[in-house]
């Protein structure tokens, strides 16, 4: 029996796409997705997104109906997760990070080491950086029992893209639930700013200074690395900075911000060190955009989870929402101080693999 999703329900944009389409694959559910981005000024399926579900498509060996641009829903009936090599090629800036969403939490679960070539943007507005995804994602990955390796080969910048990295995940026969509720002591704070193409480094040492600043009264002193990326590796203009707070009970919290034209460096680095000060004063265990990708996989994880967080962004809220609608996970959300707690009851799933 298909299951029908409405797109449109709180988030809905390309959130609600990606977590149901990727539980569709793991739980064999398949699924009818209707009003696709319906609260986006323009709706339905982009470039990004399209090719998401083509990969996705192609791991699960599914059958697909809609997936074309522009389209308002989609029908997606799942088979057999496998491994091996896929390609992704947005030939835009389209995430790169948002076609790892997708595909990441099924590639655990497929029956041999899963390749995946993805190209597009790298560093892009509106979605994470890939640099936020493997030092600050990956690490509380693993926490589940989970990774991935990962390989820059080029990065892809707005509007022409042309970013290309390779990931590798090996599977995993099943995720362990995870305790991340006790944010301890600063342990270390680190980051990078970099600047790509004609820009001058100048630039990404007033975006440091901005968010050093900010930061001068914690406890431990931000070490924040100043570079120019190698012209073979960027050919375009970008500048941004990805900053990451280690604490002493393991917990990563970090943030990220691209320069922009509208506002100076300095403003730029004093905003991305905010967010993360926002995250670690309030006591809360991981940052606001990851707290919303952990939730498919405490769904997915064996046992009881239990996270601590800032309030529930609309996407969190989304994300648990779409959890328990296709799966038997159970989610409780106790409010402390200015932190969440995020139970979750996971499903266990296993590798049949």
């Amino acid at each position: 029996m298909t299951l029908e999703i409405d797109g449109s329900i709180l988030e809905g944009g390309g959130q609600i796409l990606r977590i149901a389409l990727s539980l569709s694959a793991l739980c064999r559910i398949p699924v009818r997705i209707t009003k696709i981005r319906a609260n986006r000024a323009k709706g339905g399926l982009a470039a990004q997104h399209l090719k998401g579900i083509e990969l996705l498509r192609d791991i699960c060996q599914a059958n697909v109906r809609g997936a074309e641009l522009g389209s308002s829903q989609i029908e997606f009936e799942p088979k057999t997760i496998r491994g091996g090599t896929f390609t992704a090629d947005t030939k835009t800036a389209g995430s790169i990070g948002l076609l790892l969403q997708i595909s990441l939490p099924v590639c655990l679960f497929a029956d041999r080491e899963v390749t995946l070539e993805l190209k597009g943007g790298t560093n892009c507005e509106m979605a994470p950086q890939i640099d936020e995804m493997t030092e600050i994602l990956r690490p509380n990955l693993e926490k589940f029992g989970a990774t991935f390796d990962f390989d820059l080969l080029r990065r892809g910048y707005f509007p022409k893209g042309g970013g290309h990295c390779v990931i590798k995940c090996r599977p995993v026969k099943s995720l362990k639930a995870v305790e991340i509720t006790n944010f301890g002591d600063y342990m270390k704070i680190y980051g990078w700013n970099y600047v790509a193409g004609t820009l001058p480094l100048n630039l990404a040492h007033d975006m440091a200074n901005g968010a050093k600043n900010k930061m001068q009264n914690l406890p431990v002193r931000a070490n924040i690395e100043v570079y120019k990326e190698d012209p073979a590796i960027a050919r375009d203009n970008c500048s941004g900075i990805i900053l990451c707070t280690e604490t002493t009970t393991g917990c990563f919290i970090g943030s990220g911000r691209i320069g922009s034209r509208k506002e100076s460096s300095k403003v730029t680095g004093e905003k991305a060190a905010l967010e993360m000060l926002y995250a670690t004063n309030s006591g809360a265990c991981v940052d606001s955009h990851v707290q919303d990708q952990l939730i498919i996989f405490m769904a997915l994880a064996k046992g009881t989870s239990r996270v601590r967080t800032l309030p529930l962004t609309l996407h969190t809220k989304t994300a648990i929402h779409v959890c328990e609608l296709m799966t038997k996970a159970k989610f409780r959300v106790v409010e402390e101080g200015q932190t969440c707690v995020i139970e979750c009851d996971g499903i266990g799933l296993e590798n049949s693999n």
